[in-house]
This record gives structure tokens, C-alpha cells and sequence, in this order.
């Protein structure tokens, strides 16, 4: 360090994650309005949420599909892992909208809110008379979010969507797979996280656009079509060539060498493109005759040139453990990392350190830890503050302390079925079992 200038910031001073919830959150003040199931707008809200807007989730009786969507049909505590995983630090009401006297309910907080979201089938809020022109009459400003596999307009409005049908219907899954088999999807639901994460980014941009205008505005957002974004260079080359982007396993067709390797004892993923990077894992091959030939970045993309050189790496990674790799990738400067299983990226302590994971209290169902959304921001960190909520566990929190209304009312509303919270016959919607009937419990 040259002398008389001062130290740079130290990250990991910077990231403490002993301090996240002594810095503010960058949306707090953001109300959002949430009459969504599934993934597709839980996501989109739950990425909101976890960088402190205020999201308000309306459930119907039955509640959100995914309290009964779970792997191998497991549940924890009566949770639903499906549930869980996208609606974290969200306020629970049980109120279905498209009862007269709940819509009353829901415009009035419409009135106090900034966002409306909703992955409904497109046309059903306007039914309910809460389409965006409704909306806008009771806040000029409000920002109104559909999502929906197909839109609210065009010649496939109404069909069904999931994210297996996305992925097929946006051409993902026809490039994803081995040349010699059938198209595959993606091992997570690719289409509704990523296409939640962009809602959750027209969301942020219309706040910014309101923000310089005083303008609200309806977005308008198709899985689909954001499938289609995914697809890198698939289009341009189509559209020049007149040729369909083939499957190629694992094997990177624009990067060369770019795949995953067998070891002695597990998988490692080895990537080496520039010249400087080819050139160290040749020496790390002790096969300088591969650089020779194959200096050239675009000579090994040609696909006889590359099937050659990765049946090469292929022989010489089958013959070492994935540690001496990767400690041969540090050292000459190619990217090499065993394939991890879930359960290691889970125990990481890198992943942990930065937050990446996050181990929490929650007041329902005790220690938690879980994922986080990236990016890690100094100054405005997302945080997990709770998980899911059992079935309306915020009536009284939402309408008493958001609507002022007193608790004399609020009893009438749940005596005529206007509110409502879990069915005990159904454990999905319940609290965890042995719960003393406070912890979690937010007063107006």
C-alpha cells in the first residue's frame, strides 16, 4: 500500500452480519398489496418484502395452492416447504376480495397503499370490480402488477400456465438436455423465480417513474415472454443461421473448454476460455501440445475441435481427485469447484459468512435458516425477519392498525365470514403444533 493513503473499507466490516438489523430498510415505507398463489406473484412480493416493504397477502378460504404443494408430500410443523420458501416477512389476511363487503375493505387500504399485485386469471379482478381502472379512481398513484403465464391480452390470454409449461412454451426446455435425448426442465422453477425477480424490477421501476411524475401505472408481465429473455445469444443465431440452437449437455456451446468433468471421487465444473486461462490449464495437464494447437479461442469452438479437446481434459480429470483440480485451477488460474450437493451449500460457511444464508428466530416455528436474496448491499440489507403465517394470523394487526377500524367491528366482519382465519382441520393453515397462541401475534 502506497504511503499516506488511508485503508480502504474492509468488506467484511462493511457486511457484518451482527449489525443487518441495525441498518434501515431500503423499501420500508413501500405498502404492497398482495392477491396472489402459487409462486409467480408470492415471489415477486416476497423479494419485495425481504428489502422491508410492507406486503399484505390476501388469502382465500382454501388459501394459497402451495400450503398443499410440497416435495414427497412432506411437512414440517404443518408447513409447507412449497409455502414457506416465498412469503417471508409478509402480513397474513384471511379475505377473499371478491366478497362485497371485503372489496369495500381492500380499496380502502388500495387508498393507503403504493402497490397492487396479482396473479390471478387475467379478467377475474375485473369481475370483482377491482381492475386498474377501479383502482386508480380511489389512488391516482397506485401501481397495479399482473402476472400471469400469458398475459391479460393476446391470442393465448386464459390458458394455464405452470412453470414445466413456461419453460416448454418459452423454448427453454427444447436447449436444455443431452444431444442424444429428449428435452428436459429445470431442476427448480426457473420461470417463476426469475420471472418474479423482473416483476419485482418493473415494480421498482414504476416507483422510481411515480416518484419523478406523480404517474401510477398497470404492468402487464408474461412468464413466457420472460422465458423468452433468458435465452442469451438462441435468437440472433436462429434468426442469421435459419438453424435451432441444438442440446448440448453440459457443455457450453460459445465457451470452450466449459463442461462438467468426472473425478476419482465426484464431478468438477472447469471453465478456461482466454488465452491466459487455456494456457494454465494446459500446464496444469502437462499437455503444452493443447495450447499449441488450440490457442486460439474461436478455433476451439468449432465442434470437431472442441469434442477433441474435451475428451481430453475429460481422460486427465478422470484420473485425479477434485481437490488436486480445483487446487490446480487457484494455481494456474482456470475456474474449477466440485459440483456441490444442496446439503453442502446449505452448511457452507462462505455462504453463511455472507449472508447468502441467513439463520433466524422465528416466533412460530423457531430456528430457521435459509437463503437470502443477493445483492448484499451495505448500507440497506434484505433481512429475514419471519417465515409463512398460518391462514388470516394478521386480521386483526392489518385492519385494526392499517384501517384504524375497533375490535367490535372487527368480530362482526369474522362473524359474517367477511374474515377469516385456518380451519383446524386443516394443519396446512394452522399454527405449528404446541403453539401458545401469542408468539407471532402483532398487536394493532
Amino acid at each position: 500500500m502506497a504511503k499516506g493513503r488511508s485503508q480502504p473499507d474492509i468488506p467484511g466490516e462493511r457486511f457484518d452480519e451482527e449489525k443487518l438489523f441495525d441498518k434501515p430498510e431500503p423499501l420500508k415505507g413501500v405498502r404492497v398489496l398482495e392477491v396472489c398463489s402459487v409462486v409467480l406473484g408470492p415471489a415477486t412480493c416476497d423479494y419485495l418484502a425481504e428489502f422491508g416493504a410492507e406486503v399484505i397477502k390476501f388469502e382465500g378460504r382454501k388459501g394459497d395452492q402451495m400450503r398443499y404443494v410440497t416435495p414427497y408430500a412432506y411437512f414440517w410443523k404443518g408447513m409447507s416447504p412449497g409455502l414457506e420458501i416465498e412469503n417471508h416477512n409478509k402480513y397474513w389476511m384471511g379475505m377473499h376480495v371478491g366478497n362485497p363487503k371485503a372489496k369495500a375493505l381492500f380499496l380502502e387500504l388500495v387508498k393507503k397503499s403504493d402497490v397492487v399485485v396479482d396473479n390471478l386469471t387475467p379478467g377475474r379482478m375485473a369481475e370483482w370490480g377491482l381492475d386498474y381502472r377501479a383502482l386508480r379512481e380511489v389512488n391516482p398513484k397506485i401501481i397495479q402488477l399482473h402476472v400471469s403465464g400469458y398475459g391479460s391480452w393476446g391470442p393465448w390470454t386464459g390458458r394455464t400456465s405452470y412453470d414445466a409449461v413456461a419453460q416448454s412454451m418459452g423454448a427453454l426446455s427444447s436447449i436444455t438436455g443431452f444431444e442424444d435425448r429428449g428435452p428436459i426442465k429445470s431442476g427448480v422453477w426457473i420461470a417463476d423465480w426469475i420471472t418474479g425477480l423482473m416483476c419485482a424490477n418493473a415494480i421498482l421501476s414504476a416507483l422510481n417513474y411515480r416518484e419523478r411524475t406523480g404517474e401510477g401505472q398497470f404492468i402487464d408481465y408474461l412468464q413466457v415472454e420472460n422465458v423468452i429473455r433468458l435465452l442469451d445469444w438462441t435468437w440472433l443465431y436462429s434468426s442469421r443461421t435459419g438453424e435451432d440452437r441444438k442440446r448440448s449437455g453440459n457443455r457450453d456451446l460459445a465457451i470452450c473448454p466449459s463442461d462438467l468433468f468426472d473425478c476419482l471421487d465426484g464431478r468438477v465444473a472447469l471453465a478456461a476460455f482466454s488465452e491466459e486461462e487455456f494456457r494454465g490449464l494446459c500446464e496444469a495437464m502437462g499437455q503444452m501440445d493443447l495450447e499449441e494447437t488450440y490457442r486460439d479461442p474461436l478455433k476451439r469452438l468449432r465442434d470437431e475441435n472442441a469434442r477433441e479437446l474435451l475428451d481430453r481434459i475429460a481422460v486427465w480429470a478422470r484420473g485425479r481427485r477434485v481437490e488436486e483440480v480445483e487446487a490446480l485451477g487457484c494455481r494456474h488460474g482456470f475456474a474449477a469447484s466440485r459440483v456441490l450437493e444442496a446439503k453442502d451449500v446449505y452448511h457452507s460457511g462462505p455462504s453463511r459468512q455472507r449472508g447468502a444464508i441467513q439463520e433466524y428466530e422465528d416466533p412460530l416455528y423457531g430456528n430457521m435458516v435459509q437463503q437470502c436474496y443477493p445483492p448484499v448491499m451495505s448500507e440497506t440489507p434484505s433481512r429475514l425477519k419471519w417465515s409463512c403465517r398460518p391462514l388470516g394470523f394478521d386480521n386483526r394487526y392489518v385492519l385494526g392498525k392499517m384501517l384504524g377500524l375497533p375490535e367490535e367491528e372487527v368480530k362482526v366482519l369474522e362473524d359474517e365470514g367477511v374474515v377469516f382465519q385456518w380451519n383446524p382441520s386443516v394443519p396446512s393453515q394452522c399454527p405449528p403444533p404446541g403453539w401458545d397462541g401469542t408468539s407471532g401475534v402483532k398487536i394493532p
